[in-house]
């Protein structure tokens, strides 16, 4: 009524509505996967509104998974899987260790950093969690940190997987809007670096302040033939982020094209070190599968969703009702950003990427945001999700792997929560964190 009184527009939804999000959320309550919730949703909505003919459905279905840039999907996660296979994982956290063993906390700092380098190149945050998580946890805790806090540190760390391109969520949110992944990925650095930076600057303020890890003694001549000698016994570890990185920013190679060469040259690789079988490939292939096989049906169901919610009208009144509430600018992008940090503290990134980008996009374009900093404050924003209760991903993932408490892991991670979200609000606010690598036309 108080809306009616101050004369702002209401949007009106009907149970077409109402009736497939409020099964959609019994469903996930239940424990259905998330697809199959999505599924059973939209068929209710284009039921009940009538808004697509039912029989299109399958159509849709194929035709919005039926793109290129979808490809690099399954190449990644399966680069991801055979760098754990074949150990050069272990030789990107040997380099990181050797970069910062000098320092306090040194060991503290390489997890992040090796968390950031499995990120450029798996494009996943939970498979970067698992891998770093045991490689790590159980040398942190030896090095005086309480577990729950290194459970902490590397689910933190491993929000970078969906940050630092290459990534997953970028690729999606390519599609869904229409932009290119290779825009995308190069906006996507710098806000990838300062999401880094503000975890390392957190873990080194906390460890100050609670004195857990000491640093060792190494003189600066020590410590230059220690780094070269570390890099010279696993420098070919560095080839696969190398032609991920060249290849894409260089123009050379789609991302699509890029995670081939990088499943190509990984499993080369493995084969040459001797650390990689023939017998390895069908546990290898049916693991990045499964995984495929969750984000695919997503993106197919949420497509038709998406469509369907546009025709009925929810992205014009929502914009319509966020602007009636105010029309300041800043206001309306906190009001984002809380949209989805909320969505990500209780969703998977694919689902809420499909369903709130068309929502939010329009409200961003209301207030002439840049198309490219809006998906690059979305991306970061739910990244921040996956370290906050209720249903932080990378909090199960580290919980599954060490048996620790979610709720003691989601207390210790809220210093690298409140430092992320700072690092948001400042690419949400100022352009230029995510556009200054780009040609002018983008700006």
């Amino acid at each position: 009524m108080l809306w009616q009184q101050v004369g702002a527009p209401v949007l009106e939804l009907g149970w077409d509505f109402y009736a497939s999000v409020i099964l959609f959320v019994v469903l996930v309550a239940l424990a259905v996967p998330v697809w199959a919730a999505i599924g059973a949703a939209t068929v209710l909505m284009l039921v009940w509104s009538g808004a697509l003919p039912l029989s299109l459905l399958g159509e849709k279905l194929f035709s919005g998974i039926d793109a290129f840039a979808l490809t690099a999907v399954p190449l990644f996660i399966l680069t991801g899987d055979v760098l754990v296979r074949t150990g050069l994982s272990r030789k990107f956290l040997d380099v990181a260790e050797a970069l910062t063993c000098w320092a306090r906390g040194g060991f503290g700092a390489a997890t992040v950093l090796v968390c950031g380098m499995f990120a450029a190149i798996s494009g996943s945050d939970a498979a970067g969690a698992a891998a770093v998580g045991r490689m790590t946890i159980d040398r942190l805790v030896e090095s005086g940190y309480p577990r729950p806090y290194a459970c902490a540190l590397v689910a933190a760390g491993a929000c970078t997987g969906i940050l630092i391109p290459p990534s997953i969520a970028y690729i999606i949110i390519g599609l869904v809007l229409g932009i290119a992944v290779s825009t995308l990925f190069l906006a996507a650095v710098i806000p990838g670096i300062l999401i880094l930076v503000s975890i390392l600057v957190t873990n080194v303020v906390m460890n100050r302040l609670n004195a857990w890890e000491g640093g060792g003694i190494m003189t600066p001549a020590e410590w230059r033939a220690n780094l070269w000698r570390t890099i010279a016994s696993g420098w070919y570890a560095f080839l696969v982020p190398g032609i991920i990185f060249y290849g894409i920013f260089s123009g050379r190679l789609t991302p699509t094209e890029a995670g081939a060469v990088a499943v190509v040259v990984t499993i080369a690789i493995g084969f040459i070190i001797g650390t990689l079988k023939l017998s390895d490939f069908p546990a290898m292939l049916v693991g990045s599968a499964k995984v495929n096989g969750v984000i695919l049906p997503i993106i197919a169901f949420s497509i038709p969703l998406a469509e369907a919610l546009a025709i009925i009208g929810v992205p014009q009144g929502f914009v319509g009702v966020m602007t009636s509430m105010t029309s300041n600018e800043y206001m309306l992008i906190a009001i984002m950003v809380l949209i989805l940090v909320a969505a990500g503290c209780v969703m998977e990134t694919t689902p809420n990427i499909v369903i709130l980008a068309p929502i939010l996009y329009p409200l961003a374009q209301e207030i002439e945001m840049n198309q490219i900093q809006f998906c690059v404050m979305m991306i970061t924003a739910l990244g921040v999700g996956f370290i906050t209760p209720p249903l932080g991903l990378n909090l199960f993932v580290v919980s599954g792997i060490t048996g620790e408490s979610i709720l003691k892991i989601a207390y210790r991670a809220i210093p690298f929560v409140f430092f992320m979200l700072i690092v948001t609000l400042m690419i949400a606010y100022i352009p230029v964190f995510s556009t200054s690598l780009l040609p002018d036309i983008y700006r």
